[in-house]
């Protein structure tokens, strides 16, 4: 796992970072210092799926033909989570920010750990699984933020699964923010950057709470 920022004992806010299909952690701590917009206090992790997938099949598959892998990536932002809770950093000041197979793998792992974080956030991605599948929702998000932006001509994520998943957030409680953007093909732009930016500012407080 790669760590970036302020070390964790003066961290304001922590960034987990998953990146997507065939990309790197360390393209996603790239990422994280551009939604971080020079802020010293926050800590940014990234931990690296081996062989750079974080499962084997598209998103949009049967769960099954995902598994164990999927079980497994899930247990990867588990640890890291735990982790922090460990060392004493509260899942309010924990931003889940994930890319393509990345966004939603953060996105699957809030719904199945509902709690209250300080924003969960799926760039170009979507809940797994099949079109219309059947979920039961257990607990809640307490409101926590909740940001899905995609492109209407995005290649791997259809649209409608954005939707079905900002409805799922909604009946977990959490505050969804869903935004599909015209024309826009399977990327990251820079309103979704500044969207981020200001939700990380959020969780971590005003400029003038910077820690020594």
């Amino acid at each position: 796992m790669l760590v970036d920022g302020a070390p964790l004992a003066n961290a304001a806010a922590v960034m987990i970072l998953l990146h997507g299909r065939g990309g790197s952690g360390a393209e996603m701590i790239g990422l994280g210092r551009q939604l971080s917009m020079g802020r010293p206090d926050l800590a940014l992790l990234a931990p690296q799926a081996l062989g750079e997938t974080w499962y084997p099949q598209r998103f949009l598959a049967p769960l099954a033909q995902n598994e164990p892998f999927l079980t497994s990536a899930i247990g990867v932002v588990a640890e890291v989570v735990e982790e922090l809770i460990a060392r004493s950093i509260t899942r309010e000041r924990v931003l889940l920010v994930g890319f393509s197979q990345g966004a939603c793998l953060a996105l699957e792992f809030a719904a199945r750990h509902p709690r209250r974080y300080g924003a969960v956030v799926g760039l170009s991605g979507a809940l797994i699984g099949p079109p219309g599948l059947k979920r039961t929702v257990a607990g809640s998000l307490l409101g926590t933020p909740v940001f899905l932006g995609c492109g209407d001509r995005d290649s791997h994520i259809p649209v409608e699964c954005v939707r079905e998943s900002a409805a799922v957030f909604r009946s977990m409680q959490a505050d969804v923010m869903e935004r599909i953007y015209p024309n826009m093909p399977h990327t990251i732009n820079d309103d979704e950057i500044a969207i981020v930016a200001n939700l990380v500012a959020r969780t971590a407080g005003p400029d003038d709470d910077f820690r020594a």
